[in-house]
């Protein structure tokens, strides 16, 4: 990534205001990998601004898939092709994007044709073995380096497959619904917990039939999905919501102000995401949600936040892997709370774009935070005081945008190295945080 200067974070007195969102980034993924294979035009609104899913778009064109951005509105207009894309005439560049490459495979491994598949340097280590494994027993063939990027997939008639995931992922269950199209048969994939369902959401509002339902006994339940293939999908004409883990920034921000008080239109509230939202109000955040809607199988609503007192908080089993994107910033702002923040069985965070668990002990730590560090989460004790500090993004959208916040009750001013990769997910972040920000 291009070095760039350095965002320095100055303390504030209150966060008030608006804050409109771009477009979900879990469902921009989706929309634009089932438009692409489906059959006539898609138009999507609001489609999200970040880098990784302007990759997904790319790669849809590499693969022959026609499509337009009206620069005015930022409406994404796509010609679906149906099922049957072209072969790439280039490595499909998946840039920084976990999720280009881990759900795109589920289509190009139904495809009669190889595909190679890059990313950058912090794409290249990413584990891919989890989509590797279920995709070749489907019938692809796929080279990879020790499971990682880059990726060489040659397509095949896939079979349908019963499969149990062994570790919940979203971006794995949707690859396998993707694959599941292609596939002859019926396939059913069990989720150890049940994860995000903007696959199941997405394929059904694209026309497709699934069938969705809980699994297992016990305390821990999991969840089962089955797709038949051969199904032909329809365009869509949608407006995406706003991106609920982009809202996690500014609504811990308001967190940490007794009185703030935000607007947040039209953001997306899918049960399987609005865990947060009881969490931050555990913590001690008012929250009141307006004007709630379904739009294509996805509810989204209008949110008032009012700032309180800020408690505590514990993180942990089907919670650890429903706020799996929104955990960097919770533990950023641990440490104003009043007795502090705990996260366990989240060891994934540590093959996200970065080991966020030693990314937020670092951080933390510099700005004069006790932080105990554990293999699968962290213990931040609160009541805690911080002072400004030179920190590192680690080259992470997520860690850098959390530091942000943290950084608006630190005593003096912090230095973020790094920030730019904020523009993975949410380009305008910096700008937007300090139109609502007070000093």
């Amino acid at each position: 990534m291009k070095t760039e200067a350095p965002v320095i974070v100055r303390p504030a007195r209150n966060l008030r205001g608006s804050v409109r969102l771009p477009g979900d980034k879990s469902i921009s993924h989706r929309y634009a990998m089932l438009a692409g294979i489906a059959e006539g035009p898609s138009r999507l609104e609001n489609y999200s601004t970040g880098a990784d899913c302007a990759s997904t778009l790319g790669c849809m064109r590499s693969l022959g898939v026609a499509w337009e951005r009206n620069h005015k509105d930022g409406i994404i207009e796509v010609q679906g092709r149906g099922l049957s894309l072209t072969a790439p005439k280039t490595p499909l560049d998946c840039g920084n994007s976990g999720s280009t490459m881990r759900m795109l495979s589920g289509i190009v491994a139904g495809q009669r044709f190889t595909s190679a598949m890059v990313g950058d340097e912090s794409l290249s280590r990413r584990p891919m073995a989890r989509v590797i494994t279920p995709l070749s027993a489907m019938g692809a063939q796929i080279e990879s380096h020790d499971g990682k990027p880059p990726l060489r997939i040659t397509g095949a008639a896939l079979k349908a497959i019963d499969y149990a995931m062994p570790v919940a992922s979203a971006q794995v269950k949707s690859c396998l619904l993707f694959a599941g199209l292609f596939a002859d048969g019926e396939t059913r994939i069990e989720e150890p917990l049940r994860t995000r369902d903007h696959g199941e959401v997405a394929l059904r509002a694209f026309g497709a039939k699934l069938e969705r339902k809980a699994c297992g006994q016990g305390a821990v339940m999991g969840h089962e999905v089955r797709i038949r293939g051969g199904q032909r999908l329809r365009g869509i004409e949608a407006r995406i919501p706003g991106d609920l883990s982009s809202a996690a920034f500014f609504l811990c921000a308001a967190a940490l102000f007794p009185g703030s008080q935000l607007t947040i239109p039209s953001l997306l509230m899918n049960p399987t995401r609005a865990r947060l939202l009881d969490i931050l109000m555990q913590l001690g955040l008012r929250i009141s949600v307006t004007q709630l809607d379904e739009i294509h199988g996805e509810l989204v609503g209008s949110l008032q936040v009012e700032g309180g007192r800020l408690t505590q908080a514990t993180i942990a089993g089907p919670d650890s892997a429903a706020l799996i994107d929104e955990i960097p910033v919770l533990a950023a702002i641990a440490p104003y709370t009043e007795q502090g923040i705990e996260v366990r069985d989240a060891k994934e965070l540590r093959v996200k774009e970065s080991d966020r668990i030693a990314a937020l002990a670092t951080n933390l730590r510099l700005m004069g935070a006790q932080v105990e560090e554990r293999e699968d989460g962290l213990k931040i004790p609160g009541g805690q005081t911080l002072h400004g500090a030179e920190l590192d993004s680690f080259g992470d959208h997520r860690i850098a945008m959390a530091f942000a916040v943290a950084a608006l009750r630190a005593q003096g001013e912090t230095l973020i190295r790094g920030a730019e990769s904020a523009a993975i997910s949410y380009p305008a972040f910096f700008q937007t945080l300090e139109e609502v920000t007070e000093r």
